[in-house]
């Protein structure tokens, strides 16, 4: 059986070396990426995962984008100004941008763009982070002059740049009207970024061209996702290559040049082999066990307790990371300026007590089921570890493997007892509380509902300053271990592998893949 595993995935890496052969030949400015599954939409934070991000992040752009320090710049806006009560932002557009289309940029289509994500027919995911359900509340947006879009705030909110940066939002990608049929249904994302969607074979590949009208910043170089972004391919081939083994056999086999997010097994591998470069860089991502606290059984808060209890981070960390990570038990990341002293307690492993609180808790072996998905490794294998340590104090976990999709859909409607799950970067504190903190009547996705945390988070959200923000984010690490509405485990790592003729490329804490400022270079066969 092992041998003939091992035989389909040669057989796998071979066919898609064959499919790829020559293609540097023929087009010797197309960078090949290998991604883990098929993106699930081309329409900017709708019907999205991590691959659907990375990828329409490089058609679309919004007024802001993070910067590669974690802070908050410019993107196609000029200038910001804020007014003194907050509640006011005022941006002025750059002059001589283009969409796809050969359209100019102009305050109209931000409007457009706007009205549409704020419409709950759009089921933009970010809705709910913008229209008051959440901790932030778009009152107006308006345009004094064509080239010029203010919005207003409820209330103030120091995070709204933030917000709007985020890539699980499509980075609140400007789009031109034409991204619509005329019956408005949508058709294509007609955006402003540096390469434009050509073909999308489903299940496996989507291809992105080069857009030769784009307009950089006057920035020298790349600054996270903003900057001089400009393309210097082009084609950019997104392929999908749902297994660890075959991308790294195409890899190797050049097949692909480049693979964004390896394991660190697999990046222990590839660093043995010849012609290729390994680059790794801290990451913010969340990695962990959630809870659904209004399942019968789980709502009692001693039996997650237990469960947090019985667990041996440092093994599971060892082992999910290849000693790359650190065992975080907050939602406060380890390369956060706010990581500190009380940030990092955490829960200790023991056995006795966790067993003491089952038996208070009336548990008796009662099946939970533990929801994972094998398109991301990480949490299949957080799964399993899991499932065999809780085992030790009679905790009977019962795995559940979902396609990825259907686990996603499942976490956005609430519709589990556990699973195993991460959640995509946030540079500030304040957002990956956010992720998880909520009313759980109106956004079922939430996992931890506490109205005294939601309060502490709503301050820490309109407050700036560093030292308040802290005491803000102390308290609410604090309250997370105590209730334990989901287990934190640790942060993950950004780990590319590529090809060693690929020049300019770089991971960072976001995770996602940056084509821009990227080229090929003749490399020796």
């Amino acid at each position: 059986m092992r041998n003939s595993v091992k035989a389909a995935l040669g057989y796998a890496a071979l066919a898609l070396t064959l499919a790829t052969a020559g293609s540097h030949a023929a087009e010797p400015s197309r960078i090949q990426v290998g991604i883990s599954g098929d993106i699930r939409s081309t329409d900017p934070g709708v019907n999205r995962d991590e691959n659907t991000d990375a990828v329409v992040m490089h058609i679309v752009e919004g007024l802001v984008a993070y910067r590669e320090d974690a802070t908050v710049g410019p993107l196609l806006a000029d200038s910001i100004t804020v007014s003194d009560d907050g509640r006011s932002y005022r941006f002025k557009l750059r002059e001589g941008v283009r969409f796809h289309n050969g359209a100019p940029l102009t305050a109209a289509e931000v409007l457009w763009t706007w009205r549409r994500y704020l419409d709950p027919k759009t089921q933009w995911r970010c809705l709910g982070d913008f229209d008051g359900r959440g901790l932030l509340k778009v009152q107006d947006i308006s345009s004094p002059d064509p080239m010029t879009v203010v919005f207003t705030l409820e209330q103030p909110n120091a995070l709204f740049l933030a917000t709007m940066a985020r890539t699980d939002c499509g980075g609140t990608g400007i789009l031109h009207p034409d991204s619509l049929t005329p019956e408005g249904a949508w058709r294509s994302p007609v955006g402003t970024g540096p390469f434009k969607l050509g073909q999308w074979q489903r299940g496996q590949y989507v291809e992105l061209q080069r857009f030769a009208d784009y307009a950089p910043r006057a920035e020298a170089k790349p600054d996270g996702y903003t900057g001089n972004k400009a393309a210097l391919v082009d084609q950019v081939r997104f392929v999908v290559i749902p297994d660890n083994a075959t991308a790294k056999a195409a890899l190797m086999a050049r097949g692909v040049d480049l693979l964004p997010d390896v394991t660190a097994t697999d990046a222990a591998d590839l660093k043995q082999a010849k012609g290729l470069t390994i680059q790794v860089s801290p990451a913010m991502s969340i990695n962990g066990l959630l809870f659904q606290t209004r399942d019968p059984l789980l709502k009692d808060v001693r039996i997650r307790r237990a469960i947090a209890l019985s667990l041996d981070y440092g093994q599971m960390v060892a082992t999910l990371s290849s000693g790359l990570s650190n065992v975080n038990n907050s939602a406060v990341p380890s390369s956060s300026t706010y990581y500190d002293a009380a940030t990092a307690k955490g829960y200790r492993t023991d056995l006795a007590e966790a067993r003491a609180l089952l038996s208070a808790a009336g548990y008796r072996g009662q099946p939970i089921k533990m929801i994972v998905n094998k398109r991301y490794p990480q949490m299949f294998d957080m799964g399993i570890l899991s499932q065999a340590m809780l085992a030790a104090v009679g905790i009977n976990i019962q795995m559940e493997t979902l396609e990825w999709g259907t686990q996603l859909e499942r976490y956005q409607s609430g519709n589990y007892q556990m699973m195993a799950f991460s959640y995509s970067p946030r540079f500030d504190p304040a957002l990956s509380f956010e992720q998880i903190l909520g009313d759980k009547s109106r956004e079922a996705r939430k996992v931890w509902d506490n109205g005294e945390a939601i309060d502490i988070l709503r301050q820490a959200m309109r407050e700036a300053d560093p030292a308040r923000r802290q005491a803000l984010f102390d308290r609410l690490h604090d309250m997370l271990i105590k209730d334990v509405p989901m287990v934190i485990i640790y942060n993950g790592t950004a780990i590319g592998a590529f090809r060693d003729g690929v020049q300019g490329y770089r991971t960072w804490p976001i995770s996602k893949p940056r084509l821009w400022g990227v080229s090929l270079a003749a490399t020796t066969k």
